[in-house]
């Protein structure tokens, strides 16, 4: 299935028009897991700021399905190895003319502090959250089709029951945990973004091949389309070629199909 991310921007200030929309396609597992990490997170952040029984029950979902995905490999590892290659790079900038000294002083200093509290959180900093057996009901409950109703989970029920500022409080104490590992996912994920490089392309009749060069390898594609185009692309293929085709909206009940016209848009490989 294809996998991709749409960033719709805020409208542009100046003209009150809608901004661009981004879709992203990560080239490999672990920039695919570091962007499933990162929406999950800031998704539990959103719901968590909501003073509302349901609030906190989407955030502790997006909570269990972050711990899933950091069970599946090492993580924390690979984002420290991330890290390390960013510092490199930006180390190498140091002693070229035109370099703005601050602001890379700046980027090496956030990298630094982020790998920092990263190392010092130790392999086993997840596991009071592995361990709890309050979060271990849900996530078995969770498996079932309204498993976390009342009956099935009393305990639950009876903590989002409790007033909205102790549930703030435990769950930013779950976070607290999260952060050394999700805020150098976001630093990571921003820096290979701004990486980018980006050119205008045309899809001719809705299609468009992108070729990649293996001895440079690519770690993300992002495609950016007017919002009033109608159109959203779906990407397959891996990190040595990707075909695109633009679909056309059809709302909800009709299935979309590719478009037909040329379709200029903007290519950032990351």
């Amino acid at each position: 299935m294809t996998q991709y991310q749409a960033v719709a921007e805020r409208p542009d200030a100046a003209t009150g028009a809608a901004a661009p929309l981004i879709f992203e396609q990560p080239l490999n597992e672990r920039l695919r897991t570091f962007l499933r990490l990162d929406y999950l997170y800031n998704q539990a952040l959103y719901h968590n700021e909501k003073a509302s029984q349901w609030g906190s029950r989407a955030a502790v979902s997006s909570l269990i399905d972050i711990l899933a995905i950091t069970t599946r490999g090492d993580v924390r590892s690979e984002v420290l190895k991330d890290i390390e290659r960013h510092l490199a790079q930006l180390e190498g900038f140091s002693s070229k003319q035109g370099v703005d000294g601050s602001r890379l002083r700046a980027l090496i200093n956030n990298l630094t502090r982020l790998r920092a509290a990263l190392s010092a959180a130790g392999n086993s900093y997840l596991q009071p959250l592995r361990d709890s057996e309050f979060l271990a009901a849900i996530k078995h409950r969770s498996a079932i089709p309204g498993g976390t109703c009342e009956f099935d989970l009393p305990d639950y029920f009876f903590w989002l029951s409790q007033d909205a500022a102790v549930r703030a409080q435990a769950f930013n104490e779950w976070l607290a945990l999260l952060r050394p590992l999700c805020d150098a996912v976001a630093e990571v994920l921003w820096l290979t973004r701004q990486n980018g490089r980006a050119r205008k392309e045309t899809a001719m009749a809705g299609g468009f091949a992108i070729n990649f060069d293996r001895d440079t390898p690519l770690q993300l594609l992002r495609i950016v389309l007017p919002h009033e185009s109608g159109l959203y692309p779906e990407i397959s293929g891996s990190h040595h070629r990707c075909s695109v085709r633009f679909l056309r909206w059809q709302g909800l009940a009709a299935r979309p199909t590719q478009t037909d016209e040329d379709v200029p848009f903007t290519l950032i490989t990351c």
